[in-house]
């Protein structure tokens, strides 16, 4: 793509010499630069891409886009923010991708995956080629791809997206983090229809209060249009069970579909029952009532459920047909997952990093749970410090046996992360053990028939980060090798 031509998508930019420049690739990394690319300079956290300029140059970089004059010997289109105008270049050099598939986008603090993961099995059951990105992966039909980021940056997002187009994709189906709305990395992604979830007390490390966390979530909503568009109209899919619904209500001109299981909604779970096995529970809809046998466990998935309802409802499909996929779904990777070595008490390991999913998932586990609970979980170092008495504290509250230990330390000392764990549960009943694969398998060596062991917090994680450091870690893997060492656990 000729330069200006690709320019010509930003309002206002200066005039830029060498206009027969051809641009054959975008890149913010200069270590990705090929000859033909154009450099954006992108300042990050810990480094500044306008110091990697002339290095990129080096590497075959044809234009440089900045935010200050750079003496290089190409072009240097000068603008105010490189990260908007990044979103605003990579949807026009790979041809707006998003205008030609039906994206679906998922919010909220807990339960996107799971909702994400829902939603695609439903369009993979019509005959749909479909693309996931989220927490886990990247899916384009059936391969996958690793990803760094809840949501990427624009523009790999843009690049995802035209490699899903050119794939012949036609539903693809997104994880929303607060910090990609906040960040502008979804500029120029065209939703057919977003999702709302719930909002409880998550990254206040970078949102500082609720209240900025509530509306980052809800740029969502406000950025699906205006317009009421008869052939690709736009929909809202809400929890009317969480309070932030009230606000995301008024900020989006999309129509609205709501579920609940406590308030009256447009889906609406009712007379629900559970067990170790799955959950059961009348769905009622403005077609009729159904009823649902799922093999997912506990009310927090029964909402993931009617979000996934709610989606392929507004976009067509038969609710036989929703109903028939959704009872097929057997769990996520790292959601409320059974480890089963053959021992005689169930161990969980679940994603659960917050107080609000922490409590949910122990509250499940108390439905059939016939003794003891155990819960292993800790606290990410580097993250939000005001919820870690919170998770102890339920913790506490919820389990018998609660074994406060290390998640991803990152730079923070483990032990004094542990100690703000404790800060909030003087005089209670608990252990403390650093050594993340010691606690499991301390807790899965004094376990008995009856007995339920929750290891919280890294799901389906394979690392602990510790320091600088990334190691093999995986829950499950510990978790099975503990039983398999275990004398007498079958």
């Amino acid at each position: 793509m000729n330069l200006h031509t690709l320019l010509a998508s930003l309002h206002p930019v200066g005039s830029v010499p060498f206009a027969d420049v051809e641009i054959t690739s975008i890149e913010n990394d200069n270590r990705k630069v090929q000859q033909g690319s154009l450099f954006i300079c992108v300042k990050g956290y810990t480094v500044d891409g306008h110091d990697f300029a002339a290095a990129a140059v080096e590497n075959g970089a044809v234009a440089v886009l900045a935010e200050r004059n750079l003496e290089l010997e190409v072009p240097v289109i000068i603008v105010k923010n490189t990260t908007r105008a990044m979103a605003v270049l990579a949807d026009a050099f790979y041809d707006h991708p998003t205008q030609k598939l039906h994206l679906i986008g998922i919010t909220g603090t807990n339960g996107k995956t799971t909702t994400s993961h829902l939603i695609e099995k439903i369009f993979a059951d019509m005959g749909k080629k479909t693309g996931l990105i989220g927490t886990m992966y990247t899916k384009i039909g059936e391969t996958i791809f690793e990803t760094k980021n809840t949501t990427p940056e624009s523009l790999t997002l843009q690049k995802t997206f035209k490699k899903m187009v050119d794939e012949q994709v036609e539903v693809a189906v997104m994880e929303v983090s607060s910090h990609a709305l906040d960040m502008g990395r979804v500029h120029g992604c065209d939703y057919n229809t977003a999702v709302f979830t719930n909002l409880t007390q998550d990254h206040l490390d970078y949102h500082q209060t609720m209240e900025e966390y509530k509306r980052a979530k809800g740029l969502l909503f406000s950025q699906l249009g205006n317009a009421f568009l008869q052939q690709t109209p736009k929909f809202a899919v809400l929890n009317v069970d969480d309070e932030a619904t009230k606000v995301y209500t008024k900020s989006t001109a999309a129509h609205i579909l709501t579920y609940g299981i406590d308030h009256n909604a447009d889906l609406r779970a009712i007379n629900i029952s559970m067990n170790a096995g799955g959950t059961k529970f009348d769905l009622i809809t403005p077609m009729g009532t159904e009823k649902l046998s799922i093999q997912l466990i506990g009310k927090f998935s029964v909402y993931n459920v009617l979000a996934s309802i709610g989606v392929a409802l507004v976009y067509g499909v038969p609710i036989k047909q929703i109903i028939t996929s959704i009872e097929e779904v057997k769990g996520v990777s790292g959601r409320f997952e059974l480890v089963d070595a053959g021992q005689s008490f169930p161990v969980i390991v679940d994603y659960a990093h917050t107080p609000d999913s922490l409590e949910n998932v122990l509250k499940t586990v108390q439905q059939f749970a016939k003794k003891r609970i155990f819960v292993v979980v800790g606290c990410g170092g580097d993250r939000d410090r005001t919820k870690r008495p919170l998770m102890a504290k339920i913790a506490c509250t919820y389990a018998t046996d609660p074994i406060f230990t290390s998640d991803n330390p990152r730079s923070e000392d483990p032990k004094e992360i542990l100690k703000e764990m404790e800060a909030g549960v003087s005089g209670e009943t608990y252990q403390v053990i650093v050594d993340r694969k010691a606690a499991i398998i301390n807790a899965i060596n004094v376990a008995e028939p009856g007995d339920v062991i929750l290891i919280a917090g890294k799901g389906h994680e394979t690392y602990q980060q510790i320091g600088h450091e990334i190691l093999d870690f995986d829950d499950r893997i510990v978790a099975k090798e503990a039983i398999k060492g275990r004398q007498g656990c079958i």
